[in-house]
């Protein structure tokens, strides 16, 4: 099985060259262009619009491993990917809610490079809530994505890290309900209202409201309710989910999904697995790109 690249120092400990042509792959216009030819140490890399890549030389196994996984994200004129952490048996926390930390510190630098690669990360409510997130790229070089907090009731208040007026405040969007009633909040927060349906709002509504604001390449970070509504929906094109070597063996599960009769109803998406240090990174592909 091939492996990622692990963490030195909680950064990457991948050739800067690899890493680089990514950063170079997610800034390119690729309208009309099938690949694009970037120099990495020694050698020359092409990467494909369809998510594929050549280099002209060798790479070893955890280089290469970096460019399958990521190059299809990097290259996307659109795409959705979620990113789930979870325990060997499905579980993301225990029965009392207590998740800190399944995952280890290389998985959490692979969330950071998916963040780099994306327009947007995406978190509901009571994502927001807990845990106060930053949504930054601290772990790896490349830019922040766009946060955007999924709240229809207008909960989520304006305090914690992304609402900070810094030197330089991140643009960020929060989600709300026509008739939610949110407190103000700084100039850098835009409120998006969308219309509800079954309690929440529709991923394609979601979609298309980043789309209009130019946000084409899309995270959804979590929670698992969301990952699971955007799933229900056939709203995501790929999966990452990151299997840490822990056996809880009662708690929350990761997707909750209607259930099902038959096992014909079942998803059978595409796979490809890597070692992640002495985690494992299970790539699911649920739609093929041209």
């Amino acid at each position: 099985m091939p492996g990622l690249p692990t963490a030195r120092d909680d950064r990457t400990d991948v050739s800067d060259g690899i890493w680089n042509a990514l950063i170079t792959a997610r800034n390119h216009d690729w309208a009309g262009e099938p690949s694009l030819t970037v120099p990495i140490p020694d050698a020359q890399l092409q990467l494909y619009r369809a998510g594929g890549w050549h280099a002209d030389v060798r790479l070893d196994d955890s280089a290469a491993a970096l460019l399958d996984v990521l190059a299809p994200i990097a290259t996307a004129g659109r795409i959705v990917v979620a990113q789930l952490g979870q325990s060997l048996d499905g579980r993301i926390a225990t029965r009392t809610g207590h998740s800190q930390y399944i995952n280890g510190s290389i998985a959490l630098a692979h969330l950071h490079r998916l963040r780099a690669l994306v327009d947007a990360v995406l978190v509901g409510a009571g994502t927001a809530c807990a845990d106060l997130p930053q949504l930054t790229v601290r772990k790896v070089t490349g830019p922040d994505p766009v946060p955007v907090i999924i709240d229809p009731s207008a909960r989520v208040g304006a305090d914690g890290p992304l609402f900070e007026q810094g030197k330089e405040p991140r643009r960020l969007l929060q989600l709300i309900a026509e008739d939610a009633t949110p407190p103000p909040a700084p100039d850098h927060v835009e409120r998006v209202r969308l219309p509800l349906e079954d309690g929440g709002f529709a991923p394609a509504d979601i979609l298309e409201a980043l789309a209009a604001r130019g946000l084409h390449r899309v995270l959804v970070e979590g929670g698992a309710d969301t990952i699971s509504r955007f799933m229900h929906a056939d709203a995501l094109d790929r999966l990452h989910l990151l299997i840490a070597p822990l056996i809880i063996g009662s708690g929350r599960n990761g997707l909750d999904l209607p259930a099902i009769d038959r096992l014909e109803e079942a998803r059978r998406p595409r796979i490809r697995s890597f070692g992640l240090g002495d985690e494992l990174l299970v790539d699911v592909e649920f739609a093929a790109r041209d």
